[in-house]
């Protein structure tokens, strides 16, 4: 295989220098603040929560303590405000059962919805990729490792009427105030809390690919592998996750080509195939290194997260060009040449969207699988990136 002798030279290196997590997407916007009179000193943030519709949210920034910030003229906040249908949609039923969470896991959840910057519906990007902006949750409060510079990031997007922050829905925008501007949104928007690995390792239906990143990983010092780079914090990267049946599919047909080429009959060949690839444990059959060499997988699993360099870049469905384009991944770091995948997000009302891959060798594109209990968890935000699953393996060649 050709486009992967080229991949042996490629090394992966880990960003650990980066202090706000994911800061290497693109830089935030400038922001534009809101022109007020000298003498204005209301609505603040605060006040605005004195409307009915943000009773929830108002009890869990009294219980964090945030108040007294959303409150002050002299700063300057962006709120992505949960109103109480979205506490009840996410699961938070009442004011009640706020007020029995413990205040750092308020903390935490209510300072991500908060970016310490005004910006405004108009200065959110429709470019692509996301751009990211810090908010006031800082991951490392109370802990041994505490760096006050560190921040969790928020990935607001536009595509035409509708807006988002990371794959979240911004219902109405611009509530503006003197010291702000407040967007209301569909649900809360949950912190990430695991690594890219962690849910790779944990996933039951990604098995194989967790196979396929310890075979690629196989003869790699620490530094170089794909796991570190999905267990680091200070990367960023989009993960294009194949789940087991789109292994085993795409196994079972390469397989199958090989034993024929090899002679087997037809008839013998794929039942063979099928049961070779009925296993993760393909990935660690030494009959199958020839097809399956470390350098092979790696290249495969290279073209499945985008971007051309650690730490790479996080997108979300919702962000991606509406026309066909063609987006680079890492396996441009070794190939530069390739053409890399083609992408497309498509929607079907202002909020509700899907997103397509095509591969260079693929005959058909391959599909984002739409989480069925909630569309807008789709796309699965982690700590050092984003994990979409789709349902084909995605072939460079």
């Amino acid at each position: 295989m050709k486009i992967f002798n080229s991949v042996k030279i490629l090394s992966l290196l880990l960003v650990s220098s980066c202090l706000i997590i994911s800061a290497c997407n693109k830089a935030p916007l400038e922001p534009e603040p809101i022109t007020i009179p000298a003498q204005a000193a209301s609505p603040t943030l605060a006040s605005l929560l004195d409307n009915s519709e943000f009773s929830f949210f108002k009890a869990a920034v009294l219980k964090t303590g945030l108040l007294p910030n959303l409150a002050s003229t002299t700063a300057r906040y962006t709120v992505f405000a949960p109103t109480n249908s979205a506490f009840i949609l996410s699961g938070i039923p009442s004011v009640d059962v706020i007020n029995s969470l413990p205040a750092a896991t308020l903390a935490g959840l209510i300072s991500y919805h908060i970016v310490p910057q005004t910006l405004l519906a108009q200065n959110i990007s429709e470019t692509f990729p996301n751009y990211e902006y810090p908010t006031v949750l800082n991951p490392t409060t109370g802990t041994a490792a505490f760096n006050p510079l560190v921040r969790l990031t928020t990935y607001p997007s536009r595509r035409g009427a509708g807006a988002w922050v990371n794959n979240v829905p911004v219902t109405e925008v611009n509530v503006n105030a003197v010291n702000g501007v407040l967007h209301k949104v569909y649900t809360l928007i949950s912190p990430p809390s695991k690594y890219l690995w962690d849910s790779i390792s944990e996933s039951s239906d990604l098995t194989y690919l967790k196979a396929a990143v310890n075979r690629a990983d196989s003869g790699v010092v620490v530094a170089d592998r794909l796991q570190t780079a999905l267990s680091s914090f200070g990367v960023n990267l989009t993960i294009l996750a194949p789940t087991n049946l789109a292994f085993q599919t795409m196994l079972t047909g390469s397989i199958y080509k090989a034993l024929v080429r090899q002679g087997m009959p037809a008839a013998t060949a794929y039942p063979t195939a099928q049961y070779l690839a009925s296993t993760p444990d393909v990935f660690s059959n030494p009959a199958l290194y020839g097809a399956l060499s470390s350098q092979n997988v790696k290249g495969i699993l290279l073209y499945h997260i985008l971007g051309t360099s650690i730490p790479g870049i996080r997108v979300f469905s919702v962000n991606l060009p509406t026309t066909t384009t063609a987006i680079k991944t890492l396996l441009n770091k070794a190939v530069a040449a390739h053409p890399g995948l083609m992408a497309q997000a498509t929607f079907t009302g202002p909020f509700v969207g899907a997103a397509t891959f095509k591969g260079a060798a693929n005959s058909t594109a391959s599909k984002v699988i739409i989480n069925p209990l909630n569309p807008f968890a789709t796309d699965q935000n982690y700590i050092n990136g984003v994990i979409m699953k789709i349902d084909q393996v995605l072939l460079p060649q």
